[in-house]
């Protein structure tokens, strides 16, 4: 038997590179927070985070600003996955799509049986992200002692989970809806259509002014602004070469990639990870809302992938790759479990208002985080040898064989 092989694009392994590393720059900023969250400095670091310009708070342009940027990275990664990556083709598609919903459904419905009608309902969203820059700052750790495949199998769920994750902030947590700049909003992205798709101007100017214009419009209406990212990558004009430089959206995602990794996402770790640690910390991990979360993301994440996925192959809707077997997809399932930066970000919405909530919930997300992450990553070292010495592999094919 052998496997049809070919080679990661350019932009996947700048992905790749741009996501690990910023795990790494993660992990400092959350750590150098908690400190200052809880030194003597400690009302003033969270207080700036708190403090008001231009009708905002710094969080909330940071949460409503600069991640709107984030999501508009994660827009165009999801395009070029969707045209000529991972996603492209359906049938290869289907097992990290049946992953990303697995580890979707279980840990919503171990949420949900902990807190159903009670006010921490709302944190049903929590526990159903995964961090895709902590994920594969893991499998970076591991280096070829892992099969390539797991790498893209990995990025490509967590792709799909977040396109999820958007879907679930649009639809459950708007607040208050204004008509009127949503369809404002709308318009702007239809117009921004016509000029990609009719008039081809592949300028990226006008899309970022539309871009703008949409953002403003979306935080008027209600609906999370952060979405306008997601629509903007959309509409901006894409190629379906791979690798084609020349190609709006790849210029654009290829800029974005070091701002968001190495400046965006680290700053909202600074403001969103200011957790004080009171003497009461112990029991704010055994309320339902955090047993939701940790059993959640801990727990949830790797039993729904690896159910959902083996039943996918066992009805015959899709196979592993012939380099992975259960053991690595238990693996990826755990680190699944790493949900931090998007899990943060929904507590944000859940809770508003709500500062101990918000609190507690961080603080499962971290322990959640911290023992999922460990957790795969000791699971992958002792077990995650690839088969048949495939380690040198570059990619491969989800479900492509010959007999």
């Amino acid at each position: 038997m052998s496997v049809v092989r070919r080679k990661l694009s350019r932009s996947f392994k700048a992905f790749f590179d741009s996501e690990k590393s910023s795990g790494i720059l993660l992990i400092i900023c959350t750590v150098m927070s908690l400190i200052f969250a809880n030194s003597s400095s400690g009302t003033a670091y969270l207080s700036f985070w708190q403090s008001y310009f231009g009708g905002l708070s710094v969080e909330h342009w940071i949460n409503d600003g600069l991640m709107a940027i984030f999501f508009l990275l994660i827009g165009l990664e999801l395009e070029r996955e969707i045209y000529n990556g991972e996603l492209s083709d359906f049938k290869n598609a289907l097992l990290p799509i049946f992953a990303a919903l697995g580890g979707i459904a279980v840990p919503a419905v171990i949420h949900f049986v902990l807190n159903a009608g009670t006010p921490a309902q709302a944190g049903i969203g929590i526990p159903m992200a995964t961090d895709i820059a902590f994920a594969l700052g893991v499998l970076a750790l591991l280096g070829d002692r892992v099969p390539a495949s797991l790498k893209v199998f990995v990025v490509a769920f967590a792709v799909i989970d977040d396109l999820c994750a958007i879907i679930i902030i649009a639809v459950f947590y708007t607040a208050k809806l204004s008509i009127a700049f949503l369809l404002g909003a709308i318009a702007v992205w239809a117009l921004l259509i016509v000029c990609n798709r009719f008039l081809k101007v592949t300028s990226l100017v006008p899309y970022m002014i539309g871009g703008v214009l949409m953002w403003f419009l979306m935080l008027k209406s209600g609906v999370h602004a952060t979405i306008a990212g997601v629509l903007l990558a959309f509409a901006i004009p894409f190629s379906s070469k791979e690798d084609d430089e020349e190609s709006p959206s790849h210029k654009l995602e290829h800029f974005l990639h070091k701002p968001v990794a190495f400046l965006i996402l680290p700053i909202f770790a600074l403001a969103n990870t200011g957790i004080i640690i009171g003497n009461n910390w112990s029991d704010n991990l055994t309320t339902v809302n955090s047993m939701g979360i940790i059993g959640g993301l801990a727990a949830g994440k790797p039993v729904g992938i690896t159910l959902l996925c083996f039943v996918a192959v066992t009805i015959g809707v899709c196979r592993l790759p012939l380099d992975l077997n259960w053991r690595h997809v238990f693996g990826a399932g755990l680190l699944g479990g790493i949900g931090f930066t998007m899990s943060i970000f929904i507590t944000n919405l859940a809770f508003v208002g709500n500062a101990d909530s918000i609190n507690s919930s961080k603080m499962a997300i971290l322990i959640a985080s911290l023992t999922a992450g460990t957790a795969g990553f000791v699971w992958l070292r002792l077990l995650g040898k690839p088969i048949d010495s495939d380690a040198d592999l570059d990619s491969m094919d989800f479900g492509s064989a010959e007999g």
